[in-house]
Order: C-alpha cells, then sequence, then structure tokens
C-alpha cells in the first residue's frame, strides 16, 4: 500500500544516453543538480550509494541500487526490514527520436509505518522540479 508519492517528468533535448550519463556519473550530481549536497558511491546495478540533499543536509541516505537497465530505467531504494517503511526512486527515460528523451523520475512510500512516517517528510514537489530542471540544462547545454 503506497502512502505518499512524487513524480515528474520532462522533455529534454538530448539523447538518453546523454541524460544516463548525468545521471550514473555520482561525482557530477552537485555540479548540476541543486537539491543534492553530495552523492558517493558507483552508480550501478547492486551497488550502494551514499546521498546528503539540501532537504535535509544532516541525514546521510544509503541507497540500493537496483533495476538498472542503462539509458532506460534505474531504482533507488532504502527503507527499514520487515515491510515496515519503504521509499524507492525510479528513473525512467523514453526515446523520442535520436535527440530527444522523455525523462520521468516517482518515488513512493510503502509499508506498515509509511503513514507515520511520511508526515515528517517534507513536500518534495520544489525538490523534483529542482532535479528534473538541473538534469535537463545540463544534458541540453553539454555535447552528446
Amino acid at each position: 500500500m503506497v502512502t505518499k508519492s512524487y513524480s515528474i517528468e520532462r522533455t529534454i533535448e538530448a539523447s538518453p544516453q546523454r541524460v544516463w550519463e548525468l545521471l550514473t556519473d555520482a561525482d557530477a550530481y552537485p555540479s548540476w543538480n541543486p537539491s543534492v549536497v553530495s552523492l558517493s558511491g558507483r552508480i550501478a546495478g547492486g551497488e550502494t550509494i551514499q546521498l546528503v540533499s539540501t532537504v535535509n543536509p544532516g541525514r546521510t541516505f544509503s541507497l540500493a541500487v537496483s533495476g538498472v537497465q542503462p539509458a532506460e530505467r534505474m531504482v533507488w531504494s532504502d527503507g527499514m526490514p520487515l515491510g515496515l517503511f519503504r521509499g524507492v526512486r525510479t528513473f525512467s527515460l523514453r526515446a523520442l527520436g535520436a535527440e530527444r528523451t522523455e525523462f520521468s523520475m516517482q518515488e513512493r512510500y510503502s509499508g506498515l509505518l509509511a503513514g507515520l512516517i511520511t508526515r515528517a517528510i517534507p513536500d518534495l514537489t520544489e525538490s523534483f522540479a529542482r532535479f528534473a530542471d538541473g538534469l535537463k540544462s545540463a544534458a541540453e547545454s553539454r555535447p552528446t
């Protein structure tokens, strides 16, 4: 049962491969993504990354990377055991031609404690917009 979710879409005038390169380059995140303080680790299937966001700069999130389909889809997730709470962020890319991509990002919260925990999570609408707009700007301004 999902208790809260956020999503955003953008059409990006760049190839899915170019967008993917940005999404999987942890070191570059702070240069294009104003909602990220830091991101460390290797963004690849089966890896764990550490994220510090502007929404909660005092906390480091350890996120499992899974569901990786290069230039198409990736999932970051975190949570509590026994189905108590889980947050899942899914990134999706769809080619709209050789140099155009539909980017979407969705985050969903679920679990037995999700109703209680999500009350403490701030509204992420603005953070999602900054993420998507930063990605779009970076992808469109850099050579492919």
